[in-house]
């Protein structure tokens, strides 16, 4: 996220409470990634100087524990969703996986590149935050049981436009299933089950890429230290899950993530106009 990156180093501290920040944020529709990036930046933490490639193994370790956790916590609806598995659920998991896998592949490098700026990141958020307000206005005709092709695409779409720093999968997925007309609790079963496969093969390629690139060794206890925290604060924050599900808007996240986007774009002016 910075220029000078390689000059910052990750404690175990840091590594701690961002991993225990990492659960709770995946689960709510607020961006876990732009919250991973923009607290240090708002705390002037060294981490945001650390080489770009040990940022991105650090994620990949947050993700894996949260991952781990989810398929913990939602046990009895993966064996449901396992149990049921037919062509049709397989073809509309291959929908909604298809446009997230292939932009990520095609274009997340580009992307960290140019739109991991905490600006960026701001726009990313209030952007998000327009659209889940706005489709959350829609009507609630629908059960995650009448989900169609289009309605797999339009999530797997949803989760692409969440490469963008600070989107969010679950807060566009959100907003593209209260889009099509579902329930919230419906909207929020979909975005799960569209989400698992994504975020677990994620991990498993980056998890891949890392062991072939290595890790210092000086990196491996604060990595373990962020994914450990990641799955005790996923695990420990499964109550959000049914808490959001209890037919509740989406507009406090809305104007949470707005507040949080504004304030770091005030920021980002102040900096720029320091002498």
């Amino acid at each position: 996220m910075s220029p000078e990156g390689g000059r910052g180093k990750l404690t175990i501290g840091q590594a701690l409470a961002l991993g225990a920040l990492h659960g709770p944020a995946e689960l709510l529709p607020i961006s876990s990634s732009g919250h991973v990036a923009l607290v240090p930046w708002l705390l002037s933490w060294d981490y945001r100087l650390l080489d770009g490639e040990l940022r991105k193994s650090f994620e990949v370790a947050l993700h894996a524990g949260t991952a781990a956790a989810l398929l913990i916590t939602l046990r009895g609806e993966v064996v449901e969703a396992v149990g049921t598995l037919d062509r049709r659920r397989l073809a509309l998991i291959a929908l909604s996986f298809a446009p997230p896998a292939v932009a990520g592949y095609a274009l997340e490098r580009p992307i960290e590149r140019r739109l991991g700026t905490p600006a960026s990141i701001a726009a990313g958020l209030i952007a998000g935050a327009i659209a889940m307000a706005l489709a959350d206005r829609g009507p609630q005709l629908r059960r995650h049981e009448d989900a169609g092709a289009r309605d797999a695409l339009g999530l797997g779409i949803a989760q692409a436009c969440a490469l963008v720093p600070g989107v969010s999968r679950n807060g566009a997925t959100l907003a593209a299933a209260r889009l099509a007309g579902f329930t919230r609790a419906d909207a929020n079963r979909l975005s799960r089950h569209a989400a698992l496969p994504v975020i677990a093969g994620a991990t498993l390629l980056k998890g891949v890429r890392l062991r072939r690139r290595g890790l210092p060794a000086h990196a491996r206890l604060p990595l373990a230290a962020g994914a450990a925290a990641s799955f005790a604060s996923t695990l420990g924050c499964t109550w959000l899950i049914r808490q959001v599900e209890r037919d509740r808007s989406l507009l406090p996240y809305a104007a949470y993530r707005i507040a949080l986007g504004i304030v770091v774009l005030a920021r980002v002016r102040s900096k720029t106009m320091q002498p």
